[in-house]
C-alpha cells in the first residue's frame, strides 16, 4: 500500500503530532487488549492513524494533520477488553466510541475535530454522521483497517510489523506482554 519513503514520512507526522499519546501508559495498555482478530488496539489504532495520512495525502485533502493524526490514535480509546463486555451494559459498538472521548477527554486535551472524529467514528452504526473531512477520512480509515484485520488472511500485517519494528528499534513503546 505504501511506498517505503512515503511511509517513513507518515510515521514522521505521527511522531510529530502523536508521540505524547503513543508513549502514554495508557495507550501501552492498549497492547494487551485485542480488537480485531489477531491485532491489538493498539496496532488497530496506529493503523487507522497511517491510513488516515495515507488516504488525505493520495487524494490531496486539506486536513488539520495534528487533529487528524491524534483523533485516529484515540478513536478506540475505551481500554477495556470488549470480549467480556462493554461498561456500561451497553453493546460495544454502540457505546465505546462515548467511552474513548471520556478517556480521551481525561487524559489529553481535545480539540472539536478530534472529539468529532472520536465520537462518531462508528458512523453509519451511530446515526450522527461526520462533521469535518478529519471524521470523514477516519471513518473511512478505520473501516478499511477494521476490515484488513477481520479478514487478515487477504491482508499481510507488513506494514503495521514494519511501523511496530521501527517503534520497538527506537524505543517509542513497550512490547505486549506474553502473559
Amino acid at each position: 500500500m505504501y511506498k517505503t519513503e512515503s511511509i517513513s514520512a507518515i510515521v514522521s507526522l505521527i511522531f510529530e503530532y502523536g508521540y505524547d499519546i503513543l508513549t502514554s501508559d495508557r495507550m501501552q495498555c492498549e497492547l494487551n487488549l485485542v480488537h480485531h482478530r489477531h491485532f491489538n488496539c493498539f496496532e488497530h489504532s496506529l493503523s487507522v492513524a497511517c491510513v488516515s495520512v495515507w488516504i488525505a495525502k493520495k487524494l490531496n485533502i486539506t486536513v488539520n494533520m495534528r487533529s487528524l493524526i491524534r483523533g485516529a490514535l484515540l478513536h478506540d480509546y475505551f481500554l477495556y477488553d470488549w470480549r467480556e463486555g462493554t461498561p456500561g451494559d451497553r453493546m460495544h459498538g454502540f457505546g465505546h466510541a462515548q467511552i474513548a472521548l471520556k478517556n480521551a477527554e481525561r487524559d489529553f486535551e481535545i480539540d472539536k475535530i478530534q472529539e468529532d472524529i472520536i465520537i462518531k467514528h462508528m458512523f453509519p452504526l451511530n446515526i450522527k454522521p461526520p462533521r469535518y473531512r478529519e471524521s470523514v477520512i477516519v471513518t473511512i480509515a478505520d473501516k478499511i483497517c477494521a476490515t484488513c484485520e477481520i479478514a487478515s488472511f487477504i491482508c499481510k500485517r507488513s506494514d503495521v510489523a514494519q511501523i511496530q519494528r521501527y517503534l520497538i528499534a527506537h524505543k517509542q513503546f513497550k512490547k505486549a506482554s506474553t502473559a
